[in-house]
């Protein structure tokens, strides 16, 4: 299954969508040019209800981050960035500097050059992403329903099929997400993931977001900056 283009094809439509309404100049036509360079799995897997599942309220903070649009590189800038400024001691406050420039960590834990693990992880992330979109009970059996019957018309091949129903149907549990981790830097990109496809302020999700942070052991601080780099994407 290639994951890295489901993945990048799911957040390049994420950031496209949101240019197209809230972004001027440059920054949109970066978006739209991203997102017409995605492969056509990546834009598959849009028209199967994926992306209405995933934009929960933070779709447009990812318009101002001002990277080129990548999952894997998005997501792990975000946790590399407050990995860094948490282990350097930098306190865990949104900068007033405006959106936060996230860098691509190529060659490292959180952006691996080598296939396998790239897919591996981006594998990981779309997991969590579709976990977290449901930890506010908004997706009913019939949403989930309706997104499985559409999965067999995408051309995604069987296994990302497979995946996407399991996760679907799969019952809330931060404690088999957190699993999916083998590092405490892959583990920082778990909660990014799911941090960016929530909102954190509300009551359910708080709950889950919590738990989750517990299972994959992330220290307070590293969460905090997490939450930090979050918020200054908008």
């Amino acid at each position: 299954m290639d994951a890295k283009s489901l993945l990048d094809g799911l957040m390049g439509h994420i950031t496209s969508a949101a240019g197209s309404a809230t972004a001027k100049g440059g920054l949109a036509d970066k978006a739209k040019s991203a997102w017409d360079n995605q492969s056509p799995l990546g834009k598959g897997a849009i028209a199967g209800g994926l992306l209405g599942l995933l934009l929960t309220g933070n779709a447009k903070k990812l318009m101002k981050t001002g990277v080129k649009v990548g999952g894997a590189a998005l997501i792990g800038g975000l946790a590399y960035k407050a990995y860094e400024d948490w282990k350097s001691g930098k306190a865990a406050a949104p900068s007033t500097e405006g959106p936060v420039a996230l860098p691509e960590p190529t060659n490292t834990r959180f952006l691996p050059a080598e296939p396998a693990a790239a897919n591996d992880l981006a594998l990981h992330l779309v997991q969590a992403m579709v976990s977290a979109a449901k930890a506010d009970g908004h997706v009913t059996a019939e949403e989930s329903s309706k997104i499985r019957s559409q999965l067999a018309q995408l051309g995604l091949g069987i296994e990302a099929e497979q995946m996407i129903s399991k996760e679907l149907e799969a019952p809330l549990d931060a404690g088999r997400i957190a699993a999916l981790a083998r590092t405490e830097e892959e583990a920082a990109e778990l909660y990014a993931a799911s941090l960016l496809v929530i909102d954190p302020d509300g009551p359910a999700e708080k709950g889950y977001l919590a738990l989750l942070a517990a299972r994959l052991n992330l220290p307070a601080g590293l969460v905090d900056h997490l939450h930090a780099k979050v918020a200054q994407l908008s």
